[in-house]
């Protein structure tokens, strides 16, 4: 029963499983028709869409065609146009170079007949002058030097009226515009005239850092003077210490060191050598600095550089009360100013007068002026010729051989000249006056002493009942001896002795 059943199932299993492909490959079947006939109505839609895009390219084909066409016709007309003109265009020029070589044709026959004419003309001149001499019997040369020895003798007064009188107004016109020229540059640099005066006196706080800086039996302040150089002055006067040497660079080097030791408060051999040291290479730089400060303003940069390191070491000179480096700058800018006025080398100009005084920078250690100094600097370092012949005539030393000196002299003395510029302090220079006149009057005899002219000259009076003629030169003598050997003077003292009798009567 069992096995009946399960057989029944298989069968009906396999039955089912038949019916079920059978029914599927039906279905499948009308699928596939229905699929090929939507694939045939799609080709039919593509091909009448593309025959449809076909017709409308033709269309449009046709369309730009034709526009092309008509673009094509109007370029070929415009480019017949264009022909049309450039030969019309040559012939015109082909007219015209006709006429040009007519007219050319025309002017060559002018040419030739006015050389034609020019010598019949010469020909009748030389004709005529040959007559003019047969029948006066001179020479042209003659002739002329006799009627300009007629005009000369006619006229020589009025001519020499006349040359005075051109020469008076040159000269005023010269004068008034060498006066412009100058007030002009003088207005337009109006830098101060105070001078930069670097002190050689050092402040100290009190006396026991005056104890330190002397040392145990003196040997710090050997020590210092050894290391830099300079002598130190340590007396009685209360908060100063005063350097003396020479070198103005020195006497810095030596006052930086010592207001750095004064700071410090370790002062001793060891310690003060090495201060020393520090401050070599501070000024060295200040004065490196300074000459790069000086030739940058100045608008002067074919200078060596060792040429201007020691142009740098003005800046510790001083001449006059005058800062000479402030000096030298101010009289670069001046004869560069100059220099344009009157249609010189303004940077020969200017670079003339800012070395005019290197010299002065190495003057106390080289043998020789400040000028013969100045030029072996700068040979010795190949500046331009041009700038040593301008430096070198500044004090008249030597002849001026271009405009360059010239203006490079005009400027020192604008410079120098100006008001305030250079001075010596008023109590000095009173001071030397009193001690010139005191020292007159010291001698026997001298009733009155005047010292003139700025302490250059001083007269003396004396008594004629207590010197005689004789005794009077001797004193002049003895004055002058005496005056070169206890006073500090620049230049020269003229000694002006005077004794004259006076007799005086009354008539009542």
């Amino acid at each position: 029963m069992n096995l009946t059943i399960i057989i029944i199932s298989i069968t009906a299993l396999v039955i089912g499983v038949g019916v079920g492909y059978y029914l599927r490959f039906i279905i499948s079947m009308g699928k596939k028709g229905s699929m090929e006939l939507e694939i045939k109505q799609v080709m039919l839609d593509a091909k009448e869409d593309a025959q449809k895009v076909i017709e409308e390219a033709k269309k449009k084909a046709e369309v730009l065609l034709d526009e092309a066409n008509k673009e094509t016709k109007k370029k070929e007309e415009e480019l017949k146009q264009t022909e049309n003109r450039l030969v019309k265009k040559d012939e015109m020029l082909d007219h015209r170079q006709l006429d040009l070589d007519k007219e050319v044709e025309k002017i060559k026959q002018k040419v030739e007949e006015v050389k034609k004419i020019k010598e019949r003309v010469d020909s009748m001149e030389d004709l005529k002058e040959k007559e003019l001499e047969k029948v006066s019997r001179l020479s042209i040369d003659e002739a002329k030097e006799i009627i300009f020895k007629n005009i000369e003798e006619k006229y020589e007064e009025d001519f020499l009226i006349r040359m005075q009188k051109i020469e008076s107004s040159s000269a005023e016109k010269l004068d008034r515009r060498a006066k412009d020229i100058l007030s002009a540059s003088i207005n337009r640099l109006a830098s101060s005239t105070a001078s930069e005066m670097m002190t050689t006196s050092v402040n100290i706080p009190n006396d026991e850092v005056k104890g330190k800086i002397i040392g145990k039996e003196g040997r710090n302040i050997r020590a210092f003077e050894k290391s830099a150089g300079v002598e130190l002055i340590i007396d009685e006067t209360p908060g100063a210490i005063i350097i003396s040497s020479f070198d103005p660079v020195r006497r810095q080097v030596a006052r930086l060191a010592l207001e750095n030791l004064i700071l410090d408060g370790r002062i001793q051999p060891a310690k003060i050598e090495e201060v020393v040291m520090k401050a070599q290479e501070d000024i060295n730089k200040i004065i490196k600095d300074k000459g790069d400060q000086a030739v940058y303003e100045c608008g002067i940069f074919n200078l060596d550089s060792k040429i201007i390191a020691i142009l740098g070491r003005l800046y510790f000179r001083t001449s006059y009360g005058q800062n000479v480096l402030q000096h030298s700058i101010e009289m670069a800018h001046i004869a560069g100013m100059l220099a344009e006025e009157l249609g010189a080398d303004v940077q020969i100009a200017k670079a003339g007068a800012l070395v005019h005084d290197i010299g002065k920078a190495l003057d106390h250690e080289v043998q020789g002026t400040h000028i013969d100094i100045g030029i072996r600097i700068l040979q010795k370092f190949k500046a331009d010729p041009r700038i040593i012949t301008a430096m070198k005539s500044h004090h008249d030393d030597t002849p001026h051989e271009s405009i360059e000196g010239v203006i490079v002299q005009t400027a020192d003395m604008i410079s120098g000249g100006r008001p305030g510029a250079r001075r010596d302090s008023v109590e000095n220079y009173i001071k030397r006056l009193q001690e010139l006149e005191a020292l007159a009057g010291s001698f026997r005899g001298v009733e009155k002493a005047y010292a003139l002219s700025a302490g250059r000259e001083i007269r003396i009076f004396v008594t004629p009942d207590k010197i005689s003629d004789l005794e009077a030169k001797e004193m002049a003598r003895e004055i002058a001896k005496k005056i070169e050997q206890e006073l500090t003077y620049p230049g020269e003292i003229k000694v002006t002795m005077i004794r004259e009798n006076r007799i005086i009567e009354y008539a009542r």
